[in-house]
C-alpha cells in the first residue's frame, strides 16, 4: 500500500528554510575558477549572508564584491553601482573573470546588465571576460544557483575542435577532500580531465605568508574552452533538469557522450562510477580501488549488526538525498523521511528514478523547512537525522543523533575535509554513522561503556 507522504502544517510560514539562496551557489561555483571573482548585484546583507555561510563551512576567506543597493538604487536602478563595483574590482583584485549573479532584489526590478555592461565597455577598455547568471532566489535554491552558473561558463567559453582525450566532470557540490579525490582517480583511470568548477584548492588551501586576494587554483579558462572537445561528459544528480545540465547541453551542442548518474556514495552508485570510467579510458579498474571495494564491504560486515533495522531521517540538496538514501537501503537502514528545500517533484523523481521502494515508503518532502523535518520526525521517529548543521535544533529537542553531511557545517572542524564519495569516502561516513549510534547506545546505557 502506498504511504500518504503528507504533514499537517502547524505553521503558515517559512522557519528556516531547507536550502539556501540561489547566488551563493552561484557564488562558490566561480570561486572554483581560476582568477575569477564573483559579484552580487544586489544589496551588501546578500554578500554578508553568503560569506557567513561559506567561511563557516570552509574556515577560508571568502571575498564577495557587491554593488550595494541603497534605497535609492532599489528605484531608480543600480547601473551606476555596478560599473563602479566592477571598476573597483579591477583595482582592487584584477581577475580574468567576473562573475555577475543577480540577487532578488535586482531581478525584482528588472536590472538590464548587459545594457549596464554595454555602457562599461564603451567608457572603459580591456575589461576582464564578463558573465552574468541570473539567479534570483524565489525562484529557486542554492543548487539551481550553482547548475546555471556552471552552464553559463560552459556555454561562455566551450570552443568545438578536434575530438581530445579529456573528460568534463561536474560533480556539483561536494567537499574539496572530494573533489581531489575524484580527480585522483580521473588520474588512475589515465583519463585527463576538466573538473568545473575545482574549489579543491581555492576553498581549502595552505597558509600563505601573505594575504591572497584570489586563492590559486580553480578551472582554467583554457580547460573550460576544452569542454566542447572532450570525449565525454559526467555530471552528477538525477534532479537537474535538461535546462540546467551542463552535460545534456555538451551532448546536444557538441555531439559527445554525456552520462548523467547518482553522486557515487555506497557500493551500488560507485560501481556505477568506475564502470563509466572504465568504458570511457578503456582501462580496468587500478588494484588500489579494487582493495578500497573489498575494505568498504568488510566494514558492512562489520558494522551491520548496529546498522541493521535503524530508521533514518535524511535531509539536504535533492540528490545528496538521494544518494545517501540509496546508501541507507545498502547497509540495511530504513529510510523514513526525506527532506529538502527543492522545488516539488525535483527529489521525488530523482527518487523513484534510483531508488524506487524508498520512494514509495518514505515520507518525502520537497519545499520544506526544519519545522516541517521537527513534525515529520516526530510523527514518525527515527533512529538517527544526516544532514548538514542546520538540523542540530531538531537533533537536539528530540535526542537524536546527527551526522553531519553536506552544507553548511558550521559548527564542527574539518567540513571541508569530510569525504563521500567514492569506496574510500563511504567507508569513512560508514564509520561515522556507525559510531553515532554506539555513542548514542552508550549515553542512555546505565553502565555506561559497551561492548557488543
Amino acid at each position: 500500500m502506498t504511504k500518504i507522504n503528507k504533514v499537517i502544517k502547524t505553521h503558515t510560514s517559512t522557519r528556516n528554510a531547507c536550502k539556501l539562496c540561489a547566488p551563493l551557489g552561484a557564488s562558490m561555483v566561480l570561486k572554483g575558477i581560476e582568477q575569477a571573482m564573483p559579484i552580487l548585484h544586489g544589496s551588501q546583507g546578500c554578500a554578508t549572508y553568503i560569506r557567513r555561510y561559506v567561511i563557516g563551512h570552509f574556515r577560508e576567506p571568502f571575498d564577495i564584491a557587491s554593488s550595494s543597493f541603497t534605497e535609492e538604487t532599489t528605484v531608480f536602478g543600480g547601473g551606476e553601482n555596478l560599473m563602479r563595483a566592477i571598476e573597483n574590482i579591477i583595482t582592487q583584485y584584477n581577475p580574468e573573470i567576473i562573475g555577475i549573479a543577480t540577487t532578488c532584489l535586482a531581478e525584482t526590478i528588472g536590472e538590464d546588465i548587459q545594457l549596464h555592461l554595454a555602457a562599461l565597455a564603451g567608457k572603459k577598455a580591456d575589461l576582464p571576460t564578463i558573465v552574468h547568471v541570473s539567479t534570483p532566489s524565489y525562484k529557486g535554491t542554492h543548487m539551481d544557483g550553482f547548475f546555471a552558473a556552471v552552464k553559463t561558463l560552459v556555454r561562455k567559453f566551450a570552443v568545438k575542435g578536434t575530438r581530445i582525450n579529456k573528460v568534463a566532470v561536474f560533480p556539483g557540490m561536494l567537499s574539496p577532500q572530494d573533489y581531489r579525490y575524484i580527480k585522483q582517480m580521473l588520474f588512475d583511470f589515465q583519463l585527463p580531465s576538466v573538473v568545473i568548477p575545482d574549489f579543491s584548492d581555492t576553498l581549502d588551501g595552505g597558509s600563505w605568508q601573505d594575504y591572497q586576494k584570489i586563492p590559486p587554483g580553480g578551472t582554467a579558462i583554457d580547460d573550460l574552452k576544452d569542454c566542447g572537445r572532450c570525449c565525454g561528459a559526467i555530471e552528477f544528480g538525477l534532479s537537474i533538469s535538461e535546462d540546467q545540465s551542463s552535460a545534456e547541453y555538451l551532448s546536444k551542442s557538441y555531439g559527445m557522450p554525456s552520462y548523467k548518474m547518482p553522486i557515487p556514495i555506497g557500493i551500488e552508485n560507485s560501481d556505477e562510477f568506475f564502470s563509466t570510467l572504465c568504458t570511457i579510458s578503456g582501462h580496468p579498474v587500478p588494484d588500489k580501488y579494487s582493495m578500497a571495494r573489498m575494505r568498504l564491504i568488510d566494514a558492512y560486515v562489520d558494522g551491520h549488526k548496529y546498522a541493521a533495522g535503524k530508521s533514518v531521517a535524511l535531509y539536504g540538496e535533492e540528490d545528496l538525498v538521494c544518494a545517501l538514501a540509496s546508501f541507507m537501503s545498502e547497509i540495511g537502514m530504513t529510510v523514513s523521511v526525506c527532506i529538502s528545500g527543492c522545488k516539488p517533484e525535483s527529489l521525488r523523481k530523482a527518487m523513484e528514478k534510483r531508488v524506487p521502494a524508498v520512494a514509495a515508503s518514505a515520507r518525502i518532502l520537497e519545499d520544506a523547512d526544519f519545522e516541517d523535518l521537527l513534525n515529520a520526525i516526530e510523527e514518525s521517529p527515527v533512529d538517527l537525522i544526516i544532514g548538514n548543521s542546520k538540523g542540530y535544533t531538531v537533533s537536539r529537542k528530540l535526542s537524536v543523533p546527527l551526522v553531519r553531511v553536506g552544507f553548511p557545517i558550521h559548527d564542527r572542524l574539518g567540513a571541508q575535509r569530510f569525504s563521500l564519495v567514492g569506496y574510500e569516502g563511504t567507508t569513512e561516513l560508514f564509520d561515522r554513522i556507525i559510531n553515532a549510534i554506539i555513542e548514542k547506545k552508550q549515553e542512555s546505557s546505565d553502565i555506561g561503556y559497551l561492548t557488543w
